[in-house]
């Protein structure tokens, strides 16, 4: 069998590690992998074998560029030279089984992808929900602002200017139209989500009059994300100190950066907080008692990381399943999160876990205090 996954990153990030435990899953079993991407091209170097660019960087920032003025993603003339060139490949390739997972991120033409979906009706198509994205006019999330105009056809977007962010133009009603149009009528399409909370929103949203949902929790690599002695705290400097970890691809408000800086301020002296997936912007206003690292793309090193650390503290405000949690909790390391959307799902068979439903930096500090 020929199986072709498409996301926006490939063997990076929660999403991108997905992929490549997916592809060498069906590798195990004698079938042809490929994972096709459009985003960064940093690639571990053990999955470049099922690599496939769609596009380039250049068309990476047009895409985000006609975002930003227009508010179109993936629509229109958005990535379609290059979603064309791909699905000329794509038709060589011949796949009997597609693998959708997130079709943001500034890389692909989502009208062109699904037209030439239906073109094939005998290929099965699985489509991994890893957000709010595919059923919404604009926003990958909405919990915070408690948005419900995706149930009936999104307009006034109050997420608008935030990613994919537009400056000025909301187009959140013509997104919500042309999403509609492109996912409705795939012959055999299964939708896939990792929560029971993000499945009942799917259901009750467009995509889910239509196709059925599976609720599959994401899989991990168990080989890696194990108990993984190691020489970091001596490497950072935290040997005899409580170390507090805090991990993500990308901290923004949503991730719950903000509670970070302000956890910082309320520890004590015997504890050192370490935050990894910072940008350099970030990593040069840290207060002295956080130790700051770049994204790392190396799950030995993650595993290292939740080992050494004594807890991990996740105040993601809006999540649909952490995988930060669950290598995390697998790695033996005490889980401190707050009580959102389906992170909490991520953790349920484990004892090491603390649910927080006081969303604050004071109520996982009374938590960690006492490790």
């Amino acid at each position: 069998m020929r199986v072709l996954l498409i996301n926006a990153v490939c063997g990076t990030g929660s999403t991108g590690r997905i992929c490549w435990d997916i592809a060498r899953g069906f590798e195990s079993r004698g079938d042809e992998v490929r994972i096709a991407y459009g985003r960064d091209d940093c690639v571990p170097g053990e999955c470049r074998r099922y690599a496939v660019r769609i596009g380039g960087g250049f068309g990476v920032k047009v895409h985000a560029l006609m975002t930003r003025l227009f508010d179109r993603h993936g629509t229109g003339f958005c990535s379609l030279f290059a979603t064309r060139r791909f699905l000329r490949w794509a038709d060589g390739f011949d796949p009997d089984l597609v693998w959708l997972h997130n079709l943001h991120g500034y890389y692909i033409n989502f009208e062109a992808l699904f037209a030439w979906i239906k073109s094939r009706p005998a290929m099965k198509v699985r489509w991994n929900i890893h957000d709010c994205w595919n059923f919404t006019g604009h926003c990958t999330h909405f919990q915070k602002t408690g948005c419900d105009r995706w149930l009936t056809g999104c307009h006034d977007c109050p997420e608008k200017a935030e990613y994919p962010k537009s400056l000025w133009i909301d187009n959140s009603r013509g997104n919500y139209a042309a999403k509609k149009s492109a996912f409705l009528g795939v012959k055999d399409m299964t939708l896939v989500t990792p929560s029971e909370w993000l499945a009942d929103l799917v259901r009750r949203g467009f995509l889910g009059s239509e196709y059925p949902v599976e609720v599959v929790p994401h899989p991990y690599d168990r080989e890696t994300f194990k108990p993984t002695p190691s020489d970091i705290r001596e490497r950072l400097g935290l040997e005899g100190v409580r170390m507090v970890l805090c991990v993500a691809s990308q901290w923004d408000d949503r991730k719950g950066w903000d509670d970070v800086l302000a956890l910082a301020r309320i520890v004590d002296d015997r504890t050192r907080i370490v935050v990894v997936g910072l940008s350099a912007a970030q990593m040069r206003s840290l207060p002295s008692n956080v130790t700051g690292m770049r994204r790392t793309s190396s799950k030995r090193e993650l595993a290292e990381l939740y080992t050494a650390a004594d807890v991990l503290f996740n105040p993601t405000k809006e999540d649909i399943y952490s995988m930060t949690n669950l290598e995390a909790a697998a790695c033996g390391c005490r889980v401190v999160t707050y009580d959102t959307g389906g992170a909490p799902e991520a953790i349920k068979d484990f004892s090491n876990k603390v649910v927080l439903s006081d969303r604050t930096p004071a109520a996982a500090w009374a938590v960690i205090s006492e490790t």
